[in-house]
């Protein structure tokens, strides 16, 4: 099943070179069972058994990622230009509504809304204001899943079949093979995006799920990598059948409360029944339209179903980065934060991805890049009506997290503006906005501040 690849010299050097660089989140906890890697794997096609082989526990846990190596940020890095960029696009409703978060070395340097959460009904996005994370929610469900292997509930390698016996492959001994870690990683041996149409032509997921039997296969589990949403989603009945809570209940008690992410919730009632919420807005003309959620990919809880504000994802990101080990500890976040299989498709992406990527793979939840030369944690989240960006650089310890109420890709440059930024990259025009904001906050001594203003202030597409 597995197709022939030539790799070029040029492309084995650069996943050598990645090989190198995630040397040190080779993993090692008694509880966390680590998972390896095959960076040579191509990812769509012949990633080799041996990216799905679990390696052994040992004795002693290995260190966060983000503790290999410490740097400052750039000389010139100012969160107040990085605001003034958000607030430039939300300026004559170029997008209606935005929410940015960067945070660094546990601090929140920034945690503010831009703009309205609906064109028809002005009120103005604050840190408060709810947005739907789509597929950011797959990192949730990774972090959730690495609290149950924590606590001896499952392992990584445990039989998806144990936990849902009724689950039918079209090879029926895939079915049996399946792994949690298969699950979370993408790697079920399914096409891209298996049923996601059916999803968004209203298709009940138990159905669905049921309907996998059928569904063609392009290799063994474990073995290649098709991103899902269907497939993705089994985690959620694994994590019943584990627990004996609900999916949106387990997530709740166990990330969101002990975390402080008041705001948040799961599924379409929980956006619903916020105080307040952007409005998922799209193209009506030269302007935009409001719409309400389309309760689609809400069934799909672990792949797409989380709702959380700017001030909860700001918490978000400061757990991610381990700075709150007694929710999620080193061991837990080096697991889920680990590349398991290639995932080259990734750098033919947008513009900063053909720029700055030179290779990626996916995690528990997460994808992981080698961004120029520095690793980077990331997620994106694309379904109608919102966007949304997320991304940790652990050597220099900041965390970004971007959201808004709209189908347009303008923000999206907003990250790499301030990835490069915090590198000290030679800029680039990611982002289209007033040239003339950067002299403005051009201090006379020739620093810049890095922490900005107040903390806070007052078409279908598939989640990514």
């Amino acid at each position: 099943m597995k197709a022939k690849h030539h790799r070029s010299p040029g492309s084995r050097l650069v996943r050598a070179m990645l090989v190198g660089m995630l040397a040190a989140i080779a993993l090692s906890s008694a509880a966390q069972t680590p998972l390896a890697w095959n960076p040579d794997a191509r990812g769509d096609a012949d990633v080799t058994a041996a990216a799905r082989q679990l390696a052994h526990a040992q004795d002693r846990p290995a260190p966060l990622p983000a503790e290999v190596q410490r740097m400052p940020l750039a000389n010139g890095f100012d969160v107040r230009v990085f605001e003034a960029m958000a607030q430039d696009l939300v300026a004559n409703q170029r997008v209606p509504g935005l929410a940015m978060a960067i945070v660094h070395e546990g601090r929140v340097l920034s945690a503010r809304g831009y703009g309205i959460t609906d064109v028809d009904n002005a009120e103005p996005v604050d840190a408060h204001t709810v947005f739907r994370l789509a597929s950011l929610s797959k990192s949730f469900a990774g972090t959730l899943t690495a609290m149950l292997v924590a606590e001896g509930a499952l392992r990584w390698d445990s039989r998806v079949a144990d936990f849902i016996p009724s689950l039918q492959l079209a090879d029926p001994d895939a079915a049996r093979q399946l792994t949690v870690a298969d699950v979370l990683s993408h790697r079920v041996g399914l096409r891209h995006h298996t049923f996601d149409r059916d999803i968004e032509a209203n298709a009940d997921y138990h159905s669905l799920v049921q309907r996998l039997s059928a569904a063609p296969m392009v290799c063994a589990p474990g073995e290649c990598y098709g991103y899902q949403n269907v497939a993705f989603s089994l985690v959620g009945d694994v994590v019943f059948a584990a627990s004996g809570q609900f999916y949106n209940e387990a997530v709740a008690r166990r990330i969101f409360k002990p975390l402080g992410m008041d705001d948040a919730s799961v599924g379409l009632e929980g956006i619903l029944a916020s105080p307040r919420w952007a409005r998922p807005h799209v193209r009506a003309g030269a302007g935009w339209k409001p719409v309400m959620p389309k309760p689609t990919y809400y069934r799909l809880a672990p792949a797409a179903g989380v709702n959380a504000s700017i001030s909860d994802m700001a918490q978000w990101l400061i757990a991610q980065s381990g700075r709150r080990p007694d929710v999620l500890p080193a061991p837990l976040l080096a697991t889920v934060q680990s590349p398991i299989v290639g995932t080259p498709g990734e750098m033919r992406g947008t513009s900063w991805r053909r720029e700055r990527l030179n290779a990626a793979g996916y995690g528990l939840g997460w994808r992981i890049y080698d961004y120029a030369g520095h690793r980077l944690v990331f997620h994106g989240g694309a379904v109608q009506g919102y966007r949304a960006l997320m991304a940790l650089l652990p050597e220099r310890d900041l965390g970004v997290v971007i959201l808004w109420n709209s189908n347009s890709a303008l923000p999206s440059g907003l990250l790499p503006t301030i990835l490069d930024r915090a590198i000290g990259l030679p800029p680039q025009q990611w982002l289209d906005v007033d040239p003339r904001i950067e002299s403005m906050f051009a201090s006379e001594d020739g620093e810049t501040p890095a922490s900005g203003g107040p903390q806070s202030s007052s078409a279908n597409a598939r989640p990514d």
